[in-house]
Parts: structure tokens; C-alpha cells; sequence
């Protein structure tokens, strides 16, 4: 449902802005090396996560076991293809700048917070898209009592409402200043909303409201 109501206007406008080349630029080639280093990326990362996750569940709690993998994997075929490093410094203080807010929602005290419902889950969607997802994620799983997947996708879709809102959206914007406007997001990006909660509706109306 989300998609019927967002995709087709964003597809509008993509169209408008960068229109689909039936051929391609000349000379243009897929550098496959490149693909196969991203690949090992993507291995490294979820082959972590699974073992970190089945057989050593504490080492989650002590180490970024995720981000130590990615590392090793681009270190590892930095040799075969060179990093850009020169975007190292803007992603650094973006990471600080996360960092520093999951620090501050660690310091909040669970038990002031809003009673868990899907009253709350669908209102974090929207609080999560000028507040970033990344710290209501942890507030989230400090305080328990949430439908899941109800949470990922409020936090997920609802949380992208405007670049701030997700951390994908924040590399975005330092690698593209121009893009670091509320304003210009909600007023290209208006259909994200009600496609947010018409699929929040949709989803609580099929499945309901199950916390566990």
C-alpha cells in the first residue's frame, strides 16, 4: 500500500530530474573488482552478525562487532582497490555527532517515558525523523514491550521523513550540503508521510498489535 502512494510520485520525479538513458554512456563498464570487494563487505558484515549473535552474544555488548568486520574487509582489500579516504573526515564527525546522541538517550530514564502501545510506536516514527533513529532504536530496546516490527518499520520509513532522520540520510547530506533542507524534503518528499501511515494502518489492521 506505502508503495503504490510513494513510489509512483517518486518515480515522477526522479524521471524529471535525471531521466532513464536507454543506452548507456559510451565507454561506460562495470569495474567488477570493486563489486567483489563490496560483496566481501556486505559477507564480512552479516557473517559477524550471525556468529556474533548464535554463539557469542555477549561479545555484542562488548565490541562494535559489525564495524570491526567491515573494517577488517576493507583494510584487507584496500591493497586491490584504494579507498576514497578523503571522505574519512566528514563521516568521522557525523559518527561523533551520533554517537553523542545515543550517549544522551542512554542518560534518559526509561521509566518516564511514554507507555509502550502503537499509539507510541507510530508517534516515534515521526519523532524519529528531526530526532535520528539511531537513539529512539536504543531508548526503544532499553524500555521493551514493543511490537517489533512494528517499531523497525516506524523507526525505518517514518524515520526518513527528512535526511536528519536516518544515518543514511546524514552521510548523504555530508557528502551533498545542498541537500541538509528540511524544508526542500518535506516539500518534494510530501507523500512519505501519508504512505507512512497508511502502511502503519495497514499493518495494524492485518496483523495487529502483538509486543513481546
Amino acid at each position: 500500500m506505502r508503495l503504490l502512494i510513494f513510489g509512483i510520485p517518486a518515480a515522477l520525479q526522479q524521471q524529471r530530474f535525471s531521466p532513464i538513458a536507454h543506452d548507456g554512456a559510451a565507454g561506460t563498464r562495470v569495474e567488477w573488482i570493486r563489486v567483489a570487494i563490496v560483496l566481501l563487505i556486505l559477507v564480512a558484515a552479516i557473517a559477524a552478525n550471525l556468529v556474533a549473535n548464535v554463539w557469542f552474544p555477549s561479545a555484542l555488548e562488548q565490541a562494535p562487532v559489525i564495524g570491526l568486520a567491515v573494517w577488517i574487509a576493507i583494510l584487507l582489500t584496500a591493497p586491490v582497490r584504494r579507498p576514497d579516504w578523503t571522505v574519512l573526515r566528514g563521516a568521522a564527525l557525523s559518527a561523533v555527532f551520533l554517537l553523542a546522541l545515543v550517549a544522551a538517550a542512554s542518560m534518559m530514564q526509561v521509566e518516564r517515558l511514554p507507555a509502550t502501545s502503537w499509539h507510541t510506536a507510530l508517534g516515534m516514527g515521526f519523532i524519529s525523523a528531526v530526532f535520528n533513529n539511531i537513539p529512539l532504536t536504543a531508548l526503544a530496546l532499553k524500555q521493551g514491550g514493543y511490537d517489533w516490527g512494528f517499531l523497525a518499520f516506524a523507526i525505518g520509513f517514518g524515520g526518513s521523513i527528512i535526511w536528519f532522520g536516518s544515518s543514511a540520510g546524514v552521510a548523504i547530506a555530508d557528502m551533498f550540503p545542498n541537500a541538509k533542507s528540511a524544508a526542500t524534503w518535506l516539500r518534494h518528499g510530501w507523500f512519505i508521510t501519508p504512505a507512512y501511515v497508511a502502511g502503519f494502518v495497514a499493518m495494524l489492521m492485518i496483523l495487529g498489535w502483538h509486543p513481546g
